[in-house]
């Protein structure tokens, strides 16, 4: 399922892509559990066996992952060099896990699934305690402001720009 969308569906197409993917599909029915879902593992593997920057690791997802990317960033903190949850929200709460932290977040206004409302109460308490973010509304889009995002070449740039050790 993963594949039919966003950074799977564009890396499928392009051997250029400058990045390891890694695209778990959160359960049907469920939603991501950082402490038991293994991600973190899944990630530490990857790390052990491929040729991976551990300073340049980034997170993004989209309506579910954006959940669960917001959800990891704030349960792992200092692990991500720059996050990006595309339609997803998180607990307002847990921001200051994520103040160092690159975040630029994507949301569709006309989004009928998850409503702009759980982005935007994230980015608002993420800058109301100093974080660094940024937001991207797109004022036609529904659901779907995944394709715009991933599409657009300024956000692997964004990406590349972050590293944890520019933070250290």
């Amino acid at each position: 399922m993963v594949k039919a969308h966003g950074i799977p569906m564009i890396a499928e197409r392009d051997p250029s892509f400058p990045f390891i993917t890694i695209s778990p599909q959160c359960p049907e029915d469920s939603f991501w559990n950082a402490e038991q879902d293994g991600l973190m593992a899944l990630v530490d593997e990857i790390i052990a066996n491929y040729n991976v920057d551990p300073d340049r690791i980034y997170l993004t997802g989209l309506s579910m992952g954006g959940y669960g990317t917001w959800h990891l960033a704030a349960e792992y903190p200092g692990r991500f060099a720059a996050i990006a949850p595309i339609c997803g929200g998180g607990n307002p709460n847990r921001v200051h896990e994520l103040i160092g932290t690159p975040t630029w977040a994507f949301h569709g206004a006309k989004d009928d699934i998850v409503p702009i409302a759980e982005s935007k109460k994230m980015v608002d308490a993420l800058r109301e305690n100093g974080g660094n973010v940024s937001f991207t509304i797109y004022p036609e889009s529904n659901h779907d402001s995944w394709t715009e995002t991933y599409n657009n070449p300024e956000l692997y740039s964004w990406f590349l720009g972050h590293s944890l050790m520019l933070r250290k």
